[in-house]
């Protein structure tokens, strides 16, 4: 087994202690052990870790929550929340964050492992589509190749969200099989996200294939999107904060 790294983030002393015997046994290197934010932030930047596991509950607060936003804005890692909560609103909180998963206190060893190796291939098959992508000019050719690989069936229809779908034979857009009415760079920006679903279509992207002409910007873009969601029946481009925007596959 390749030995990755972690960075434990608990203030619980004894919980710290068990989960650090418990990587190491299952041969992870743990790179530290931090008891409050601060810290986590100082060692993530530090060792950059191959993972970080973060007790939500850090200081008998929401501050793990708020961690996990930093690390996922910030530093480009996976990581797991350890949590005992069972509240629904805590856990929406967190969820937002999109972790890669969740140990639940107590832990179960092999839990541990198994949840921490399900993170690790999660992440890295995220980075390996996402550079596939990113190795490919963004161009009118390869557009119409990944929206003709998403077509339903022999139609030239491409679904997405609910109850939209995308006529690619006269690169029109429709809810409930009524005809939205697009401008052409909202139809071009809307063309990109719905042939990279699920995927973030980063603002140089957009910039790049929507804009013919030269000066285009990120508020260019935020400003498209802006116009194109109150065209749009329902909320379904999703921000990725500071990135770009995607669209749910």
């Amino acid at each position: 087994m390749v030995k990755h790294s972690i960075i434990v983030i608990e203030d619980d002393e004894i919980t710290a202690l068990n989960l650090s015997l418990s990587l190491q046994k299952h041969g992870y290197k743990v790179l530290a052990v931090c008891d409050n934010a601060d810290d986590a932030k100082q060692k993530i930047e530090q060792y950059n870790p191959d993972i970080a596991i973060i007790d939500i509950s850090l200081d008998e607060s929401n501050d793990g929550i708020e961690l996990a936003k930093i690390v996922r804005q910030k530093y480009n890692i996976p990581f797991i929340y350890l949590t005992s909560y069972s509240d629904d609103e805590i856990i929406s909180q967190a969820k937002l964050t999109e972790p890669y998963g969740y140990i639940v206190k107590p832990f179960d060893p092999n839990s541990l492992h198994a949840t921490i190796q399900m993170a690790i291939f999660k992440y890295e098959m995220e980075n390996e589509r996402k550079n596939n992508l990113d190795s490919l000019k963004v161009d009118k050719l390869n557009l119409e190749k990944l929206l003709y690989a998403r077509r339903s069936a022999d139609k030239p229809i491409v679904c997405f969200g609910e109850n939209y779908h995308l006529d690619i034979s006269i690169c029109e857009t429709f809810y409930n099989d009524t005809k939205i009415k697009l401008t052409k760079k909202e139809n071009a920006f809307l063309r990109l996200l719905v042939a990279q679903l699920g995927i973030v279509v980063s603002f140089e992207q957009a910039m790049k294939y929507v804009w013919d002409e030269n000066g285009a910007t990120e508020n260019s873009v935020r400003t498209l999107v802006w116009r194109l969601r109150n065209k749009l029946e329902t909320d379904i481009i999703k921000n990725a904060s500071g990135i770009g925007y995607y669209i749910e596959e």
